[in-house]
């Protein structure tokens, strides 16, 4: 019944999207705090508490909101009010969409859009935030604003070429666009012992993935859009909510980015050397669907690391990167899978 379908896909949208991906994003925020302070050698957060309770800086982030829901919401003088409210909107639900297409776990009921061409759809979705940057900066009436969001929208546009060309190896060898069916082929053993992984045949491609996505991301050491250090991003007339949505939108996509990599390059939810058959079936779907979210964790991890370990790219590097590195990789990199499928 249609009741009953549209019950049951309202409830994947709010475990996946609001249970999982956003309280996930919250928590990165914390967990982002520690490993700056441990890597600075610094105690970091420990200063919010309820009582004597600190509980190490997990309440930092419960505060970070009742903050941003208490501050003056302010629209500067000459702003378009119109595109000032729905930029950050614009930028989060994007975000928010690509999910709708990751599999979490075996069979399309872990999926809340099961799509043949999954893929194609996250990319042509996930392209929106480029206007929630793009808007922001210009609806802001603000010139400082208008130089970040340029910035944006350049790396934006550059970046995701790359991106999407890395891509294109892993159909090629999988033959398919559909994320499920990509999953499913990487449960296959190369030589009896080697998962077939994305990141197994297409090394080269995750690398480059995993740099243009963390450009997308627009978080050090592609941070140029913000560069909250010395220069002013795109968002500087934004407070209260507003700011949050765009605060809360970079740790989304990190989690968007680790999820689309576990999945393209990781084998998704598929436990390797692990019989299914020899499980019993409630146990082996709880575990893959674990198995699936402690990749996204890892991934989230490295993501961070990389943030806080390497220094920011002044911008002639950052276009030299995307456009006279990472772009002819990319394309070298498909004209040689394409001759190895062609020989094999």
């Amino acid at each position: 019944m249609d009741w009953m379908f549209m019950l049951i896909a309202l409830l994947k949208v709010l475990v996946v999207l609001v249970v999982f991906v956003l309280m996930l994003g919250a928590v990165l925020t914390w967990v982002e705090r520690r490993m700056s302070a441990l890597i600075q050698d610094r105690l970091g957060p420990n200063r919010a508490q309820i009582g004597n309770v600190r509980a190490w800086g997990l309440l930092h982030p419960i505060a970070d909101m009742f903050k941003a829901f208490t501050k003056e919401d302010f629209v500067p003088a000459g702003a378009n009010r119109m595109l000032f409210f729905l930029a950050p909107a614009i930028a989060l639900a994007s975000t928010l969409a690509c999910f709708a297409v990751i599999p979490f776990g075996p069979g399309e009921h872990f999926t809340i859009a099961p799509l043949d061409s999954g893929m194609l759809f996250i990319i042509a979705i996930g392209s929106f935030g480029i206007y929630g940057v793009a808007l922001g900066g210009w609806a802001s009436n603000n010139n400082f604003g208008l130089l970040g969001a340029l910035r944006g929208t350049a790396q934006l546009v550059s970046y995701e070429v790359t991106m999407g060309l890395n891509l294109v190896g892993v159909f090629a060898v999988f033959g398919t666009m559909s994320l499920s069916q990509l999953v499913l082929g990487q449960g296959e053993l190369l030589w009896g012992w080697l998962p077939k992984w994305g990141v197994v045949v297409q090394p080269v491609g995750f690398v480059l993935f995993l740099i243009a996505s963390m450009a997308e991301n627009k978080r050090a050491p592609f941070d140029l859009p913000e560069g909250e250090s010395e220069i002013i991003g795109y968002f500087a007339e934004f407070s209260a909510m507003r700011f949050a949505t765009f605060f809360l939108t970079e740790f989304v996509e990190i989690v968007l980015i680790a999820a689309i990599a576990a999945t393209v390059f990781f084998g998704g939810w598929q436990i390797p050397w692990l019989d299914p058959q020899g499980v019993a079936g409630g146990f082996i779907t709880v575990a893959q669907i674990g198995f699936f979210v402690f990749k996204i964790i890892a991934l989230c991890w490295l993501q961070m690391l990389i943030r806080w370990t390497l220094p920011r790219f002044r911008y002639d590097q950052l276009m030299n990167l995307g456009w006279k590195v990472l772009l002819p990789l990319s394309l070298a990199n498909i004209v040689v899978t394409a001759i190895v499928l062609a020989l094999i």
